[in-house]
């Protein structure tokens, strides 16, 4: 082989191994980098968390204690507040025993017994009793 040839394949080996090298060097530097970047995201995100954590303790404290003093000084009005049937009886309407537009329910403490007579009748007799027809 002739010397040109041979000091150009030398000077094509000297140029791959230092374009290697190079590479190697931006790898290494990539590398830290992508450390770097993962360790400060880990920190972030951790400081974040712990923040988000204490203020939302901060805020649900006073909002779950709030809760329970709530839920106990509403417990008897709120159960009250539902509709809930009452039977007729002799001692209660008895006029309105086996009648078919006895209601009989009561709504907020309140009995409605039928549309016609909405708070009852007074005596054991009432002029618009319809017997109740039974549904099978």
């Amino acid at each position: 082989m002739d010397k040109w040839q041979q000091d150009f394949w030398e000077t094509v080996q000297t140029v791959a191994d230092e374009v290697e090298r190079f590479f190697e060097g931006v790898t290494e530097i990539a590398d830290s980098f992508v450390e770097f970047t993962e360790e400060t995201i880990e920190q972030v995100q951790y400081f974040i968390i712990t923040e988000v954590d204490e203020y939302l303790q901060e805020i649900t404290e006073p909002i779950s204690d709030f809760d329970w003093n709530f839920e106990d000084i509403l417990d008897d009005e709120f159960e009250s507040s539902f509709p809930y049937p009452v039977e007729a009886t002799a001692q209660n309407n008895p006029a309105c025993i086996g009648c078919q537009h006895y209601h009989g329910q009561v709504y907020n403490g309140n009995l409605l017994v039928c549309a016609m007579h909405p708070h009852g009748r007074d005596d054991d007799n009432c002029p618009d009793w319809e017997k109740q027809e039974l549904d099978f």
